[in-house]
């Protein structure tokens, strides 16, 4: 990267262009496959990875084997943020759900940026803010909301991540995300898709009519939208 670039992660955009040519102009382009793994629980967290393209799905595993989705980034937001607050492992699992590309730098440098710039202070902040709500909000969804619900509020999230109607999706990955029996994924799908809300085959999902899912999303979709909007704004 150089300092001339034109960045499409929004916490880059947010800083000063000498900011950026002090500290990150090192940054290394990666692909983010499928199914990557950015963090394992307990994993130390050695880079910083500002999200360009895809979707980064933050989960709570359990003794188990059994895990449940807590928050997403796409290009709004950054994975590993913990790292620039103190925590040296992962809390979390942290794995890609949509392919795309990230920005990757090295936790010391960003942290070196964070004690020198008040622009970078100020974007980790924002950030940690964002997911903190983002966590409280999908925690109070999946206690008090439909399966069907929750999951019209996910495709929308997502959707709105990845700037793309269409993405791959299994019946398995929602029952992981949503926290249910993947019988009660496949039948609430199926009636998405009767609705003509969606379309879903050979592991791909595309949303057809975003009014109907959004009637049918609870109220967590809003406040997630706003959220976004916010998040995005502040960093213009």
């Amino acid at each position: 990267m150089s300092s001339g670039d034109t960045y499409k992660n929004r916490v880059l955009t947010a800083l000063p262009e000498e900011v950026l040519a002090r500290f990150f102009v090192d940054m290394e382009r990666v692909s983010l496959p499928l199914r990557h793994i950015f963090y394992e629980p307990s994993a130390p967290i050695e880079h910083i990875y500002f999200l360009e393209e895809g979707l980064a799905c933050i989960l709570t595993k359990f003794a188990s084997g059994s895990a449940v989705e807590i928050g997403m980034i796409g290009n709004e937001g950054m994975v590993g943020v913990a790292a620039l607050l103190g925590h040296e492992t992962s809390e979390q699992q942290i794995v890609t759900q949509i392919p795309g590309t990230a920005l990757r730098t090295s936790v010391a440098q960003c942290k070196e940026a964070l004690d020198q710039s008040a622009a970078m202070r100020a974007a980790v902040n924002r950030m940690a803010g964002y997911l903190l709500s983002q966590f409280a909000q999908t925690a109070g969804c999946n206690r008090h909301h439909s399966i069907e619900q929750r999951l019209a509020r996910w495709l929308l999230m997502a959707s709105d991540r990845a700037h793309s109607d269409a993405m791959p999706m299994t019946h398995e990955f929602f029952s992981t995300m949503l926290g249910v029996r993947r019988t009660g994924v496949t039948d609430t799908a199926a009636g998405l898709q009767r609705s003509g809300l969606i379309e879903y085959r050979r592991g791909r999902i595309r949303l057809i009519d975003r009014d109907g899912l959004e009637a049918t999303a609870c109220e967590c979709y809003g406040s997630d939208r706003a959220r976004l909007r916010r998040a995005i704004s502040s960093d213009q």
